[in-house]
């Protein structure tokens, strides 16, 4: 086995971070192909106690290993140290980076500066996450730095259908806040043409140490008074309040206290989007796990996919509880044909920049 396959680089850096050092520490390895014969490679991101896997295909996130109470060590998202389990699509975009613009635009078409462009509808006639072949299906570039990796990915114009040359960087940086182990992913982009953009992160979240527990015992909390309806998926372009429906989540409550027969996938319109200040909050009753969200975007959909009972008259034995929530952090819903929604349209000469952090606190009593 040569060297590169073993180990690419190790990058090691004493980082002073809340009055205590740290070290964190870069690996890369080679991963497999993708279906077209591409290279694909896995960096292993690592400190005194958390460990965050990602690899080139879809810039994705493949582990985040963090303790419970018991001090045991565990990963917090759904995933899988086989390439193929990913290029299957065992689980739709898990942990992925979705673009050009994450989330659906309605109807696979948008008008820009007078033109109308039309984007593949994978998606009961919409288009969902950039389209058959988005960013989630692509193998990035990347390079260590001294405390993540950069992975950079150039789409072309007309790609997807989307207009513009698109140069896009994501920047995940394992760190610590407050003392706790903090993931941050930063985005940039800039484009020669008039375009849309909205760029997310797709992890499937279970803060338990066994990945099949249902999450309806997790406690939820997200800072927003407001939400985006949906008729049929897509937004009806109206911003209405919480408050006396199921997406009420102002106050903490169990994720299954009120969920409704298909799940959530909502927009909530966040109340302040610093990153000062976490606009989310999950946590498990069980293992004391807590992630925090932070984000400068407007919008952040909460997708908790629920399976559907059994048909009638089916001798099928019951379902187990939905296995796992989503925190995307993003811009509106289909922005581009709602003008009253916060713009995605990225103009030439101005660059798309955005910063999540996931922060991965413990709740030991």
């Amino acid at each position: 086995m040569s060297l590169r396959q073993c180990v690419l680089a190790v990058l090691v850096l004493w980082l002073a971070v809340g009055g205590a050092l740290h070290a964190t520490t870069i690996m890369s390895q080679s991963w497999g192909k993708d279906q077209d014969g591409n290279a694909v490679d896995l960096y292993t991101m690592t400190d005194k106690n958390a460990e965050v896997k990602v690899t080139t295909y879809g810039a994705r996130i493949v582990s985040i290993n963090v303790p419970d109470k018991s001090d045991k060590m565990s990963s917090v998202v759904l995933g899988s140290a086989d390439l193929d389990w990913y290029l299957k699509g065992r689980v739709p975009f898990a942990g992925s980076t979705v673009g050009r613009f994450g989330n659906r635009i309605a109807g696979g078409q948008f008008h820009l500066d007078g033109k109308t462009y039309e984007t593949p509808r994978n998606n009961a006639g919409n288009t969902l996450h950039g389209g058959t072949v988005g960013f989630d299906r692509k193998v990035w570039t990347a390079r260590p730095t001294l405390s993540g990796v950069i992975m950079t990915l150039v789409s072309p114009d007309g790609d997807m259908g989307f207009p513009g040359n698109l140069t896009v960087s994501v920047d995940f940086e394992l760190r610590r806040q407050r003392g706790a182990p903090a993931l941050s992913i930063t985005y940039t982009a800039t484009t020669d043409k008039p375009t849309v953009i909205n760029l997310t992160n797709h992890s499937y979240f279970n803060l338990a140490n066994d990945p099949s527990t249902p999450v309806f015992d997790d406690i939820a909390r997200i800072n927003a008074d407001k939400y985006t309806p949906l008729e049929k998926n897509i937004p009806t372009g109206a911003i209405e309040p919480v408050e006396g429906t199921q997406l009420d989540f102002r106050e903490a409550h169990p994720i299954g206290k009120s969920i409704p027969d298909r799940g959530y996938d909502n927009n909530f319109v966040l109340r302040e989007h610093k990153t000062s200040t976490p606009v989310a909050e999950v946590s498990d009753p069980v293992s004391g796990r807590e992630i925090q969200v932070f984000t400068d975007q407007p919008g952040l959909q909460f997708y908790v996919p629920k399976p559907p009972p059994p048909p009638p008259n089916m001798n099928m034995p019951p379902r187990r509880g939905t296995a796992a929530f989503c925190l995307e952090t993003q811009h509106f819903p289909d922005s581009p044909n709602q003008p009253s929604f916060p713009t995605t349209t990225l103009l030439p000469g101005s660059t798309f920049h955005s910063t999540t952090t996931y922060v991965f606190t413990i709740k030991r009593n």
